[in-house]
């Protein structure tokens, strides 16, 4: 196996994987525009989780706001 022959098989794995991660990218797109993020709205039970979490990592805290974070 010449070092040409090696240089070709680099290029060539190179180009199939950056097609194949295209692609890829491509189906997650059309997956998110068909299925939406639904909203999540924030219930008392899980204010309380975290209030009750909080209060048991750093006992005398109080939460005052909850932020999610992207």
């Amino acid at each position: 196996m010449g070092e040409e022959n090696l240089a070709a098989l680099c290029v060539t794995a190179f180009t199939a994987v950056f097609v194949l991660l295209a692609v890829l990218a491509g189906v997650m797109e059309l997956i998110m525009k068909v299925f939406p993020q639904k909203i999540v709205r924030t219930d008392a039970a899980f204010i309380a989780a975290i209030t009750s979490t909080y209060n048991a990592l750093i006992p005398g805290a109080k939460v005052t706001r909850i932020e999610e974070s992207k």
